[in-house]
């Protein structure tokens, strides 16, 4: 079942959101602002419902919270790009800096997760769908291209949230797009993150210079607080990327989070070739969440699947390059169970 309503009025446009309530009463709520994933609602191990995701109950406060993303589809590029841009095929492209002035991040000074999508609900026997789509013209933000794009996420009676990005260019262009949802399993105002445990996928990681770029090749895990190829506490803040193990396009086990509080669960499936694991460090800004609930450092996290950052000055990594022959498809599941 899919509840549609008017979210909140925003640049004198109806923001609208999309409630998608299973069998079970299990919930996932969109809107149409950013494309933000507002809400998740799953059983802990008592069945007892609670949101598991951080968000805001306005738009204004979503726009004024900029700097962290909340829940929002990221676009053109997820994570980090330095140097003022990248070339394609020998012309160079300078995109917008807007991370302290020196370096790219999230798409920009406006990107997707500052725009109003275009939305359809679409109700299956067992899962239900909301369809989101945008037009980002040519030199948006300085990226190369027109660009259409189509993010469909899927609510299932199995408390499965897919999401599935698509687009499709008239030139060649990077794209690096990704969902910004900041998890607490135990409760969006369920207190700290850091004795939730959480495997990785994943046997290199990046290592980052002061300004959070990729120094070069990435590092082995083994031996170092990186390694969560077997579940442990989180511990510790991160924000570091993760080239995670597997065949790149094929769905694949990433990663697994778990609240021994609450028992619940939440796998997570992509056929991207890496994780950003972010643990909410800065996550101190004064708008208050969902609720009147204060923000918090370190009370969320965030499992942004993705390509590695600065791809298109790193030759030697995965790339995320896209043209007119080859559109961009890929998807992410997460999975919420109990244990």
């Amino acid at each position: 079942m899919i509840t549609k309503r008017v979210f909140d009025r925003f640049v004198g446009r109806d923001i609208y959101s999309y409630t998608m309530t299973n069998k079970n009463g299990a919930s996932a709520t969109v809107i149409t602002w950013g494309g933000i994933l507002q809400s998740v609602k799953v059983p802990d191990k008592n069945g007892v419902l609670a949101d598991v995701v951080c968000g805001f109950d306005s738009v204004k406060d979503y726009f004024d919270d900029r700097g962290s993303h909340t829940g929002a589809i990221i676009g053109r590029y997820g994570n980090r790009i330095a140097g003022g841009g990248f070339e394609i095929d020998g012309t160079f492209y300078k995109i917008n800096n807007n991370e302290v002035g020196r370096w790219h991040l999230h798409g920009g000074l406006a990107g997707f997760n500052r725009r109003v999508w275009e939305s359809e609900a679409v109700e299956n026997p067992e899962s239900d769908s909301v369809i989101l789509t945008l037009f980002s013209p040519h030199l948006d933000e300085g990226y190369p291209g027109n660009l259409n794009v189509k993010v469909t996420y899927t609510w299932d009676d199995d408390n499965v949230l897919s999401i599935r990005y698509e687009a499709e260019t008239d030139m060649k262009t990077v794209l690096n797009m990704t969902n910004h949802a900041y998890f607490n399993l135990n409760g969006y105002d369920g207190g700290s993150v850091m004795d939730q445990e959480l495997m990785i996928n994943a046997d290199t990681y990046d290592d980052l210079d002061d300004k959070l770029i990729p120094l070069g090749f990435p590092t082995d895990v083994t031996g170092t607080a990186f390694d969560f190829r077997t579940a442990k506490k989180i511990g510790q803040p991160f924000d570091h990327s993760f080239q995670l193990q597997g065949e790149i396009g094929k769905m694949r086990l990433a990663a697994e989070a778990y609240d021994p509080e609450s028992g619940r669960t939440m796998k997570v499936y992509t056929d991207l070739p890496a994780v950003q694991l972010y643990t909410a460090e800065f996550m101190n800004g004064p708008t208050l969440f969902k609720g009147g609930i204060p923000q918090r450092p370190l009370h969320a996290f965030c499992l942004e699947t993705q390509f590695s950052p600065n791809t298109p000055n790193r030759p030697y990594m995965p790339q995320c390059y896209i043209d007119p022959e080859h559109p961009y498809f890929t998807e992410t599941a997460f999975e919420f169970g109990t244990k």
